[in-house]
């Protein structure tokens, strides 16, 4: 069973940044996608980012994110790593890790997920 861990949200200044971390264990994620989604106070969840298996591909929401959100993973392809740059209060939510073992990418993916990172960003 795949199990995957968030770590690395904390409250911080607008126009700081943060590095958001996701662990996966329990299995080989052998052509696994993985990404971040976000859940604001009172909205649904939001897609954010995504990685191909490969890591050749990258996917963000749109040019709020893109810019100053990047997502990575190690070569193990065990971690994926976020690093978001001038945090803005709009992004204040909880972040979430996510894995499709059919490598989908976007607003649909996820078969496993991660139980969410905080993020308060403060103006």
């Amino acid at each position: 069973q795949v199990q995957l861990a968030e770590s690395g949200g904390g409250l911080v200044q607008a126009g700081g940044s943060l590095r958001l971390s996701c662990a996966a264990s329990g299995g080989t994620f052998s052509g696994y996608s993985t990404g971040w989604f976000r859940q604001a106070p009172g909205k649904g969840r939001e897609f954010v980012a995504a990685i191909s298996w490969s890591a050749v591909k990258r996917v963000y929401t749109d040019d709020s994110v893109h810019g100053r959100f990047t997502i990575s993973r190690t070569n193990d392809k065990t971690t994926v790593y976020l690093q978001m740059n001038s945090l803005k209060p709009d992004d204040t939510a909880v972040y979430y890790c996510t894995a499709d073992s059919l490598g989908k990418m976007g607003a649909t993916m996820g078969d496993y997920w991660g139980q969410g990172t905080q993020v308060t960003v403060s103006s």
